[in-house]
């Protein structure tokens, strides 16, 4: 093991798929230097498992029944180390936020989860004075604006500052993310990015679309009824009927 290995780190699998677990478990197998003291297939046991038997890192899968993994974070009171596990891109931002030791998109092999070992290795056995569950609340809570996304490029996920975003558009499940550099789809919704991003540079002009307020030009006439965003890039973005009305009325 190299110098300052942790000599056994004991971890928990939180996962609800049985073959999502074995996977895991499979690979961690050929780590020496990892011991499986528990697994679970829900929130509630994973709660009661990981205050029981402590271990040193949980493996957590973020959508599971009786309490998905954000909120057993909130329910522990033994607070280990945290991977998270997800078929759903759509948390990146919170397990970036609350700074988990990584996170692992599945479907992943034994390079990924290599790499995730690679940084409890350079973690360990650092701690911070703030838990995950705490940092996540913080993260997440309507006070604390975002000052980045996390959007997944190739196989790697990069950080967007949010002062870097032209404008905001809805594409179904997704979002569209507009900066100078390029348009990153994310896997959210504008009303979580609504709520998120600082009220005093972003403002939601319709229910699908959201401008940074620094990257405007001009609001400009649409047509009878709507106006649009010029912004610094050349795009324009159209406002609702209602956020129009309300603009003009604002101006008069």
């Amino acid at each position: 093991m190299r110098k300052g290995e942790p000599t056994l780190v004991r971890a928990v699998i939180a996962d609800d798929e049985p073959l999502a677990r074995q996977q895991l478990r499979d690979l961690l197998a050929d780590v020496a230097w990892i011991a499986i003291a528990g697994e679970t297939g829900d929130g509630a046991s994973t709660v009661r498992t990981v205050n029981a038997v402590r271990p040193d890192l949980l493996f957590l899968d973020i959508q599971m029944p009786e309490g998905d993994g954000l909120e057993v974070l909130q329910q522990l009171a033994h607070h280990p180390h945290v991977v998270f596990t997800t078929a759903f891109d759509r948390y990146a931002v919170a397990a970036f936020e609350v700074q988990a030791l990584d996170y692992l998109l599945k479907p992943f092999g034994a390079k990924r989860l290599g790499q995730a070992l690679d940084r409890v290795r350079q973690q360990w056995p650092a701690r911070h004075s703030e838990t995950v569950s705490e940092r996540f609340a913080a993260a997440t809570g309507r006070h604390q604006p975002l000052r980045r996304l996390y959007v997944r490029v190739g196989g790697r996920i990069i950080p967007v500052p949010v002062e870097k975003i032209l404008h905001c558009e809805a594409r179904g499940d997704y979002v569209a993310v507009h900066t100078a550099e390029g348009c990153y789809v994310v896997n959210t919704s504008v009303e979580y990015l609504a709520e998120r991003l600082s009220p005093e540079s972003f403002v939601r002009i319709h229910r699908s679309r959201i401008v940074n307020l620094e990257a405007v030009e001009a609001f400009e006439r649409h047509d009878d009824k709507r106006v649009r965003a010029r912004l610094t890039n050349g795009a324009t973005v159209v406002a609702s009927r209602a956020w129009s009305s309300a603009l003009r009325g604002e101006a008069t």
